[in-house]
């Protein structure tokens, strides 16, 4: 069943940004775009290279009004310790938010319950927090920050043009599609 245009529902968990312990809840979403990036856990080997390359990226989710919040269902003692140890994590600026209760990840179905971790996934939620966008990959398949912010970007010039249509490899500034009449209902 697809997560398109499913709402994240109500949750309040701890999570550890610049340094200190803090409580987000669905609040914090309404009314701005927002990353949720799950991956399995802290101290592992893909998960640091993805979580750079995102910060790498953070100052332009941040230009493009966006939040970019990474989960995983280690808690927020274990994230900033993870923090303060890493060469690589040490530099993340966006919350790490902790889902041990595993609340977040089974409202997002990636939730690996033999395992308790949750899958790699990516989803792009919008000002009204609906899921708009998402990917799951494999635990062994890194993502790439570059990609997440263009489907952001499509998202949120789609939002504001209703209608145009993004083509594959659309980037900001490029040329949209415009459905005819008698296609506007498929899309």
């Amino acid at each position: 069943m697809s997560m398109i245009n499913k709402e994240v529902s109500n949750f309040s968990v701890q999570a550890y940004h610049n340094g200190e312990f803090k409580t987000v809840t669905k609040d914090d979403i309404l009314g701005k775009w927002s990353v949720f990036f799950f991956y399995p856990a802290d101290f592992t080997f893909v998960c640091p290279t993805e979580l750079e390359d995102l910060q790498n990226k953070y100052a332009d989710f941040q230009a493009a009004g966006c939040e970019i919040f990474s989960v995983s269902t280690d808690t927020h003692f274990v994230h900033k310790a993870w923090h303060d140890t890493s060469e690589r994590i040490g530099k993340i600026t966006y919350p790490m938010l902790a889902d041990p209760t595993h609340a977040l990840a089974k409202d997002f179905e990636v939730y690996i319950e033999e395992n308790g971790l949750a899958e790699r996934g990516s989803f792009i939620v919008n000002p009204e927090g609906k899921i708009v966008v998402y990917e799951v990959n494999a635990g062994n398949v890194g993502r790439n920050a570059d990609e997440l912010l263009r489907r952001l970007q499509a998202c949120q010039f789609v939002a504001e043009h209703g209608d145009e249509v993004c083509p594959a490899k659309w980037q900001p500034g490029a040329e949209t599609l415009k459905p005819s009449l008698d296609l506007v209902g498929l899309l």
